[in-house]
């Protein structure tokens, strides 16, 4: 059994958080294609790599000062700290490789984190806050990325995406053995319900099926793609 999680999914105010995560990158996306205005791109994308590392940081400076900050947990190797980084370094460079990664890590990983997050406190908590702002800043640089720079994805992507999970895996499972954190939920599963409580307890087929899992989300995420870029060739031909 679960504990009773604090934070009320798919309250009011989730479910108001997941709209604006979505609605405002849209809005600022659509902004930006129909002005075509780089000045205002950029704008973006600055603003929203600031917000994302200026909450990472300002919440482990919160974490210290009130003696919670411990090394063992507060090292970079949750899938989320990985997919800030790339999605900061994509909004600043504009370059694909790391916007796919993005991409597939964001929509893959992050967006399942807050359809179901893993948190025992609620608003107006600045843990709840953080939480949100790190996570649903990531999925809003990816969706800003498919709407303002028309970003899509190719069946390369999905290769590349999941050579650096494998990266990402290896890593992190090392860094769990040595500390016996539980980054990335590589060792076990979360506490809170999630779509990870199907999966086996055996942990060698817990792992594989992690991969499965993987392999499955980014063959979902690149199927619109596909379809549509055959429908394109189709009215070419």
């Amino acid at each position: 059994m679960h504990p009773e999680p604090v934070f009320p999914v798919f309250g009011l105010g989730h479910l108001a958080v997941l709209f604006l995560i979505v609605a405002l990158p849209v809005g600022l996306g659509l902004a930006v294609r129909r002005t075509n205005s780089q000045r205002l791109d950029r704008a973006v994308a600055i603003g929203l790599s600031l917000l994302l590392a200026a909450n990472y940081f300002g919440y482990a400076s919160y974490l210290w000062q009130h003696q919670l900050l411990f090394w063992e947990l507060a090292l970079p190797f949750q899938l989320c700290d990985w997919a800030m980084v790339t999605i900061i370094v994509a909004l600043l460079t504009r370059r694909h490789r790391w916007t796919e990664v993005s991409y597939f890590w964001g929509i893959g990983g992050t967006f399942q984190a807050l359809l179901t997050p893993n948190l025992q406190v609620d608003f107006p908590d600045i843990r709840a806050i953080s939480f949100f702002i790190g996570h649903g800043g990531i999925v809003a640089g990816v969706i800003y990325l498919l709407v303002a720079r028309r970003f899509r994805p190719t069946l390369g992507s999905v290769g590349r995406a999941l050579a650096w999970s494998q990266l990402y895996l290896v890593s992190t499972l090392l860094v769990d053995y040595l500390t016996g954190a539980n980054y990335g939920f590589l060792l076990h599963k979360p506490a809170v319900a999630s779509i990870l409580d199907f999966l086996s307890d055996t942990h060698w087929i817990y792992i594989l099926q992690l991969e499965g899992l993987a392999l499955l989300f980014f063959a979902i995420l690149y199927t619109p793609f596909a379809f549509g870029r055959r429908s394109e060739n189709t009215a070419h031909a």
